[in-house]
């Protein structure tokens, strides 16, 4: 089989695993309104029908210098990844796994940063803190489901760079464009599956106390604080379904990288060892961050009183951390500096 029909075979299976991810999504969405439905007719139990969002605690006059920053920071998000995935859509040179997962990526951090970001903003500019039970919900499940994806997609990266370091010689062959497909659809089912899971459990709750949700979006934890109901199973299923989710890549990461750099010490060359550690040190920060946070938002302090401390973990993983995604895995890289060159100078002998 030559390259192009394996590239057309690879283009017919992505196809069609976005056909059945769209499915997936339509048929999720309309149980999760149902199920959200049917719980909100239940008057005698809940007569939650709206949240209020806390926001972040910004004292009045400090509002419009928070806005210009969380805004700042939400188009630099969403420009430089658009920009990562643009590169490597028009540049054939970057048509390898490695690039192709950072597109997902570079997708997924907008998803994330999209969900929470201009809800926030709003609430900071007009003053509107309130949300529907149905949106609330809605953004808790696509916020769970871009944060599972996010944390597959870094596992399967560090996975590349372990077949790329430790077994050049069957990178090829191992990372075919198939494989790298199946990757990619197992991540969303099983993230879809996750967010599900943790939706429709939440949704069973009643909520007839305090509505008003103590962070700045409707995260999971800060919702629970809120239900009189016995929330003994959810906290069962967050720790151990939800830790296994967490461990498990985690312990993917650490095993490849720790491969990685006893094959790195093993080099003669020292301008190699630079390079790989180099290239290992950028992807670990964001690991480092990206778990760092979201082990103190979830598991440290699930279920005490909420505090500032919480806020801040949330906004540095739910803005921070896709913010910093062109910079480290990007804009420091060769081949991305150089198909950004190849594209200007299109663009300017197209004018």
């Amino acid at each position: 089989m030559d390259l192009k029909d394996r590239q057309r075979k690879v283009r017919r299976s992505w196809d069609n695993i976005r056909c059945l991810v769209t499915i997936i999504f339509l048929f999720l969405m309309a149980l999760v309104e149902s199920k959200a439905s049917e719980s909100m007719r239940r008057e005698n139990q809940s007569t939650v029908f709206e949240f209020l969002i806390l926001g972040l605690p910004i004292r009045p006059g400090q509002q419009n210098v928070f806005f210009t920053l969380f805004l700042a920071m939400y188009l630099t998000t969403v420009l430089g990844n658009l920009l990562i995935i643009l590169l490597i859509r028009l540049d054939s040179h970057l048509h390898t796994p490695m690039y192709f997962f950072l597109s997902h990526l570079a997708l997924s951090d907008i998803s994330l940063s999209s969900i929470t970001v201009p809800k926030m903003l709003m609430n900071i500019q007009a003053q509107q803190h309130s949300i529907s039970y149905k949106g609330c919900i809605s953004q808790m499940y696509f916020f769970i489901l871009f944060g599972c994806l996010d944390n597959f997609l870094l596992a399967v990266m560090a996975y590349d760079r372990y077949m790329a370091i430790c077994h050049p010689l069957h990178y090829i062959t191992v990372m075919r464009g198939e494989f790298c497909v199946c990757l990619i659809a197992g991540s969303w089912f099983f993230c879809c599956v996750h967010a599900l899971l943790h939706t429709l459990l939440l949704i069973q709750l009643s909520f007839c106390a305090s509505n008003t949700v103590l962070n700045f979006f409707c995260d999971l934890t800060a919702l629970l604080r809120l239900s009189c109901s016995d929330i003994s199973l959810n906290k069962l299923v967050i720790f151990t379904e939800g830790g296994l989710l967490f461990i498990l890549p985690l312990s993917s990461i650490m095993g490849s990288y720790i491969c990685i750099g006893r094959t790195a010490l093993k080099a003669t060359s020292t301008k190699r060892l630079f390079k790989t550690f180099s290239t290992c040190g950028s992807h670990l920060l964001v690991v480092f961050l990206y778990y760092g946070t979201i082990a103190g938002e979830y598991f440290f302090s699930s279920f005490q009183n909420s505090s500032d401390k919480d806020i801040v973990a949330s906004v540095i993983y739910a803005v921070g951390t896709p913010l910093l995604n062109p910079f480290i895995y990007s804009l420091r890289n060769k081949d991305i500096k150089q198909a950004l060159k190849i594209v200007v100078t299109r663009i300017n002998c197209f004018k």
